[in-house]
């Protein structure tokens, strides 16, 4: 179960420990802060000359749900959102695009925990936009090591 590709811990001068961990295509990332981690989970996605397209990054709370940060690319139409769907099933209610920034559109998705156990249980979250021009953009995200991950940051500790 444990498909860590990479650990390292560091601790920086001012006391403060950091752990990084790879769960397939998942990372795991914790600081300390006042002798308690804060973790939380993210996956980047490039192209091909290194320029980031598309970046995810999850909290998980104690209760079961989550709030997922989406970091998208410029050119997609706001006023849509970003619609999510797991696998194939139908689509979840639209997620609101908040603001964009210079490295990209920002969009928070809170998750209730039926959505967080579909997503450990599937093996793609796809989350379509509308492209300026007006066609739909599909963007997929692995899903693979996603379960691991969370199962790590709560092993961890939660924040």
């Amino acid at each position: 179960m444990f498909m860590s590709a990479t650990t390292a811990m560091a601790q920086s001068p001012d006391g403060l420990s950091a752990l990084q961990e790879t769960y397939q295509d998942w990372r795991v990332s914790c600081v300390m802060r006042d002798k308690v981690p804060a973790c939380a989970i993210s996956q980047d996605q490039t192209q091909q000359n290194g320029q980031r397209l598309l970046a995810i990054e999850v909290q998980a709370r104690r209760d079961g749900t989550a709030n997922a940060t989406l970091l998208l690319p410029f050119g997609i139409v706001l006023d849509t959102g970003v619609t999510p769907n797991i696998d194939d099933r139908p689509p979840l209610p639209p997620v609101r695009i908040r603001t964009c920034l210079p490295n990209g559109c920002i969009a928070s998705y809170p998750m209730d925990s039926a959505t967080v156990a579909k997503l450990r249980a599937g093996s793609r979250l796809n989350l379509g936009v509308v492209a300026d021009s007006g066609q739909k953009l599909n963007f997929p995200i692995s899903l693979h090591g996603f379960s691991a991950a969370l199962d790590r940051i709560a092993a961890l500790g939660l924040r």
